[in-house]
């Protein structure tokens, strides 16, 4: 068997309410926002985080892990959720907040044990999420990992006088590498 959310430079645990201090400071950078959501790029209050990690410990249908370095450090989070369990469906998603951790294969090996833990510790069938054009590392990254590009949503979002599509990438669990 396999050791989930163990990897050789990472590891997935639990969110804790003094990550979200480093969270909140990532919000106050703007190209972070941009490359993570669709929402206007603003700071985010402590409650909103707090309110957000208790939603995510309550829910039935989603997981939030940290992921943290070799040195145990908090370097940004991934999230499994909108899980459809009759259709065997979730939503993923990747947070590497700081620059300095960014590009280092820590977002990959992530990933790695998301999906993992998607389909092996909670039988889902597919996976899927979203990706704004113009974050061609993370595009990089999905499609190593073997997610397959399935649709455009054309000119989604609209940013400094410019329209950006915003891409639908999908995993199915017989196209992941056992």
């Amino acid at each position: 068997m396999k050791t989930l959310l163990q990897g050789k430079r990472v590891r997935l645990t639990q969110v804790t309410k003094d990550d979200l201090e480093a969270i909140a400071d990532w919000y106050h950078n703007s190209h972070f926002s941009r490359m993570f959501d669709a929402l206007p790029a603003a700071p985010r209050t402590m409650d909103q985080l707090e309110s957000w990690l208790n939603e995510s410990n309550e829910s039935n249908n989603q997981y939030t892990f940290a992921i943290r370095n070799e040195s145990n450090e908090f370097v940004g989070y991934v999230e499994l959720e909108s899980i459809l369990w009759i259709h065997r469906n979730g939503w993923v998603s990747i947070a590497i907040g700081d620059e300095e951790h960014q590009g280092k294969g820590y977002g990959m090996e992530a990933m790695q044990l998301l999906i993992d833990f998607a389909f092996y510790e909670c039988n889902l069938h597919r996976l899927q999420l979203t990706v704004f054009s113009y974050n061609l590392p993370a595009i990089s990254m999905y499609e190593k990992l073997g997610f397959q590009k399935e649709g455009t949503h054309r000119e989604f979002l609209l940013r400094d006088g410019q329209a950006f599509d915003m891409h639908l990438y999908g995993l199915l669990d017989h196209e992941w590498i056992k």
